[in-house]
């Protein structure tokens, strides 16, 4: 970056993306109204570019055409160029990629839209070189070609953006006539099936996405079923990734995808959000299984976020870029000498040989530690004295204090709501499964920062960075805050947390909600109208936040008695049918809250002292087991559920001992104080019961 150029309007942004703009050649506007206004008063077309800090083809772009002051001065001059970092706006993001992948088939980032000023596109694309190449138009051909078209032939500009807003409103789902049934998650579960790597594990082809919205729902979907099939995809698909390059053998933590079909080559970008999921993923299926492999992967997910991930405030950032010293994955690969000059012959051969490194290299002439062909066995797993796992771990130390003297890559260092929400989740289960209280601190420590840092006036935002929080909290914010508080109140039994949660619901409901035909939008009624109303129910690199939504809409009728939850929910089974009947599979996340309400589930209310050993033990029993179909409502009196789920005031405790309700939709069985009977009632159901 050329410090000695004049910086431009992006120099008093907070993002981390747009100061990477910053002294950019290029006159770049933020998404605001004033770029709009030149544009409309000027007469000129809009040149949006979206992208995020960590994105190594937005970085690409970067160098090639918004540093080139030939680009820059023909945009200058005909153009009004707006920058969006897409982490920050996913509201604008979602609407222009939309429009991208029915122009050109599909979409990415950086994301390049030529619109009018009235934000209408009139042609998008993704990466483009500078000049033409790789069978690829260049941005210069680009951007002088559609200049000259905007010009000379308004007629047809007129004709393209009337299309595109015909479209965009085609793509507004109705309410359908039709409602989702419990086939639907047997259609989910055929498809995935379909889908899987039987070979490597995971699904479909390169470039692969760990996909953890898959995992969990193929757990919850061997649990009220019995599919064996289900869990033996979760098995191969979770050891394959641990076990892969894009897994950080040494310092942990996945990377954002595969390159390749067997996980061995990452894109080695470092996201929040997929650690998040994966931990998850990784923590249920130990529950699932008690495999100790999934705990420790478990463990060196959170080892990772605390060391590298975590603010001094305890709050999340949201990436690590691939890149260091301008090349891709140059901090995490390895030369072969370079093991043996840290670690000395001995141990140098063994962990090249387990960690399947060679002269050659695996990686263009480099080396990614990876165990695909050297799995660690059982012995290994289950003993942590075992000789062979004591001296890797050694190793693996001593290769990360080497690995941390060299430059470390770009960290986009903001705090988005959504993406703390997940880590907080994930932390909060870890915490309760592993009895580790470290874990439900740090999550704790998070929430408390969003509290008070990401609310203004009671209303909840996105982004926190620099002591600026910035952007009307999306769907996505509030939905996936509301799973980190029920997550929390599951880890620590707090009313408080159960509180809050349903208190954001309410939130939620009234900003997001949809009620002529149901669902979520992606903003809220006070926000800037865009050109078209998001609302988005299949999955992406992330679950959507109508399917988190629906699932938390469904756990907290389930907690409190709300029926008014269960309605909304009912809704969108009719929302959402046509999108989800043509491809349910890509609504994995939304088919939870259908596996949730077409089977069998139970409450479970416990009333009890808190320092009662009856109490302490049946808690931590529950915690421990994978328990999809179960809610757990835990109070000292009655009373304390006033408030919070009425149906459950009139319970009473027993001699005063600690008293389980075991109740089925609402239906309760006679309470019992015997503690064994109820774990052994439990435990002692399978899960297609």
């Amino acid at each position: 970056m050329n410090y000695k150029r004049k910086p431009n309007r992006l120099i008093t942004e907070k993002s981390p993306y747009l100061l990477q703009h910053a002294y950019n050649p290029v006159n770049w506007f933020s998404w605001n109204e004033e770029a709009f206004e030149k544009a409309s008063q000027e007469n000129k077309p809009i040149f949006l570019s979206i992208g995020y800090s960590t994105c190594h083809w937005c970085h690409v772009m970067a160098r090639e055409s918004f540093e080139d002051e030939e680009v820059a001065a023909f945009l200058n001059e005909h153009y009004v160029s707006i920058k969006v970092d897409r982490e920050e706006r996913p509201d604008v993001d979602s609407v222009y990629m939309k429009v991208c992948q029915m122009m050109t088939g599909q979409g990415g980032w950086p994301l390049t839209v030529i619109m009018t000023p009235d934000q209408i596109p009139f042609y998008a694309g993704t990466y483009f070189p500078k000049e033409s190449k790789y069978g690829m138009p260049g941005l210069m051909e680009v951007i002088t070609q559609l200049y000259r078209k905007y010009t000379t032939d308004p007629d047809h500009i007129s004709e393209v953006t009337e299309s595109v807003t015909n479209a965009l409103e085609k793509t507004v789902q109705e309410k359908s006539a039709h409602r989702l049934t419990k086939q639907t998650t047997d259609d989910a579960f055929k498809q995935l099936t379909r889908n899987f790597d039987s070979n490597h594990g995971g699904f479909g082809l390169a470039p692969k996405f760990p996909q953890p919205q898959n995992i969990m729902y193929l757990l919850k979907y061997y649990y009220f079923t019995g599919e064996q099939t289900a869990l033996d995809i979760v098995e191969k698909s979770l050891h394959a990734m641990a076990n892969g390059g894009i897994f950080d053998q040494i310092g942990f933590g996945f990377a954002r995808y595969s390159t390749d079909e067997k996980w061995l080559v990452p894109h080695f970008e470092k996201m929040l959000y997929d650690n998040a999921l994966l931990l998850i993923a990784y923590t249920e299926c130990y529950q699932v299984t008690n495999n100790p492999f999934y705990k420790q992967i478990s463990e060196q997910i959170i080892e990772f976020i605390s060391r590298e991930m975590t603010n001094s405030e305890g709050a999340f950032y949201s990436a690590i870029d691939a890149d260091s010293e301008g090349i891709e994955g140059k901090y995490y690969v390895w030369d072969f000498g370079e093991i043996f000059a840290t670690l000395g012959d001995e141990l140098g051969e063994m962990f090249t040989t387990v960690y399947g490194m060679t002269p050659d290299g695996n990686f263009e002439g480099k080396n990614i530690p990876n165990r695909i062909h050297n799995p660690p066995s059982d012995i290994e797993m289950e003993n942590p004295d075992n000789e062979r796992r004591r001296l890797l771990e050694k190793a693996q130390k001593q290769l990360l204090a080497a690995r941390e003297k060299r430059v470390y890559p770009h960290v986009d260092d903001k705090t988005l709501t959504s993406w703390n929400a997940m880590m907080i989740a994930g932390l909060a289960k870890a915490g309760a499964v592993f009895k580790e209280e470290l874990y439900i601190n740090m999550a704790e420590k998070a929430v408390r920062f969003i509290e008070e840092s990401l609310f203004d006036k009671g209303r909840l935002m996105a982004r926190f960075r620099d002591g600026e929080t910035k952007h009307k909290g999306y769907l996505d914010d509030y939905a996936f805050l509301i799973w980190a508080y029920l997550e929390m109140y599951q880890a620590t039994f707090s009313l408080g947390f159960l509180n809050k949660g349903k208190t954001l619901m309410n939130d939620m409901l009234d900003l997001f909600w949809d009620e002529e035909h149901g669902g979520f939008y992606l903003s809220g009624s006070d926000s800037e109208q865009l050109i078209a109303q998001d609302k988005e129910v299949y999955d992406g690199a992330l679950p959507s936040g109508n399917s988190v939504a629906s699932v938390m809409l469904t756990r907290l009728a389930y907690l409190t008695g709300e029926t008014d939850y269960l309605d909304k929910v009912e809704t969108m089974y009719f929302s959402f049918y046509e999108d989800i009947n043509r491809q349910a599979s890509a609504a994995a996340f939304f088919m939870q809250s259908l596996l949730l309400t077409e089977n069998k589930t139970r409450e479970i209310v416990i009333i009890g002292a808190k320092d009662d050993p009856d109490h302490t033990k049946l808690l931590d029993s529950l915690q421990s087991e994978f328990l999809p179909g179960t809610v757990i409502l835990v109070g000292e009196s009655a009373m304390d559920f006033k408030n919070i789920a009425p149906f459950a005031t009139e319970y009473e405790q027993l001699e005063q001992k600690t008293t389980v309700y075991i109740c089925e939709n609402f239906a309760c069985q006679q309470p019992t104080t015997d503690i064994e009977e109820v774990m052994r009632r439990i435990k002692g159901q399978t899960p297609s019961d």
